[in-house]
């Protein structure tokens, strides 16, 4: 018998396919989670505090002889007095035998607890009460005040922090308004810059709004190069000497003169200088 033989067929290897890899959950993106709601209860104070205006020195009682108010819900005008034993403060609603107390500020300070609620309405309604257009006492409100104390801190960082994130060319023209001098190192107008800053938040921050501001250092520096001549009685061109604007005895020669600029009429002055420092630029 002839033995077959089987010719191997020219050509590469038929190539074996690796078998697909499973993804695994370890491989996939972790999901962030999300952190659990806080539970937060806020108590609310039902406790009252008063305190006097000034001079309350150790002890300070409080007026009561006489003391009227107007009673919206009566349409008249009513005697009040602080007696505890009794329901309302209103004279005409108490007994024959009440008894009045008297209501002392120690040094400077009242504490009305939430078991005396006459007392507090008493304290709340009186004519002397600054929310009442009084002079003497006021409520202490430590919410607003915290919110007040909140709002002043986030005014100051935002204050100090345009100091240190602008650009130094738009801090020149607010350095020139507060009358820094600019003819220094940029480290040196940054730190006058950020001690205005620090004393006057709001200002300084209204400041890179100001038309006014941006004019008074556009008219400084057409004076420093001789564009414009700023003299007590007038502001007049350099060249020509002809007269801008006329500044009226006793007033400031640089406030008549960015006063000016904001007008209609000025503007075209404005305008024109301007360009005369884009070119010296």
């Amino acid at each position: 018998m002839e033995e077959k033989t089987t010719t191997r067929r020219a050509g590469r290897p038929k190539k074996t396919e690796a078998p697909a890899q499973k993804t695994t959950k370890t491989a996939q993106k972790a999901e962030v989670k999300k952190a659990p709601p806080i539970k937060r209860v806020e108590k609310v104070d039902s406790n009252k505090e008063f305190e006097v205006l000034r001079n309350a020195g150790i002890a300070l009682m409080l007026p009561q002889k006489g003391v009227t108010v107007y009673d919206e819900a009566s349409d008249s005008v009513r005697e009040i007095r602080y007696c505890p034993n009794e329901k309302s403060i209103f004279t005409d609603e108490q007994g024959d035998k009440a008894l009045k107390q008297s209501v002392v500020f120690r040094d400077g300070r009242l504490f009305v607890p939430r078991e005396k609620p006459n007392l507090r309405k008493f304290m709340e309604i009186h004519p002397e009460n600054v929310a009442n257009g009084g002079k003497l006492f006021k409520e202490v409100n430590r919410t607003n005040n915290a919110e007040q104390k909140l709002k002043t801190e986030f005014l100051l960082n935002d204050a100090i922090s345009t100091v240190r994130d602008k650009e130094i060319s738009e801090l020149l023209p607010v350095a020139m308004f507060f009358m820094v001098n600019i003819n220094r190192p940029v480290s040196e107008i940054r730190y006058d810059l950020l001690q205005i800053a620090k004393k006057k938040p709001a200002e300084f921050i209204a400041a890179f709004d100001s038309p006014q501001v941006v004019a008074r250092s556009i008219i400084k520096q057409a004076g420093d190069y001789q564009i414009i001549k700023i003299k007590k009685d007038s502001v007049n061109w350099f060249d020509s000497n002809s007269l801008i604007v006329s500044v009226p005895v006793g007033q400031d020669p640089m406030d008549v003169m960015v006063r000016f600029c904001l007008t209609e009429k000025g503007a075209s002055v404005l305008s024109t200088l301007e360009e005369h420092l884009e070119k010296l630029a």
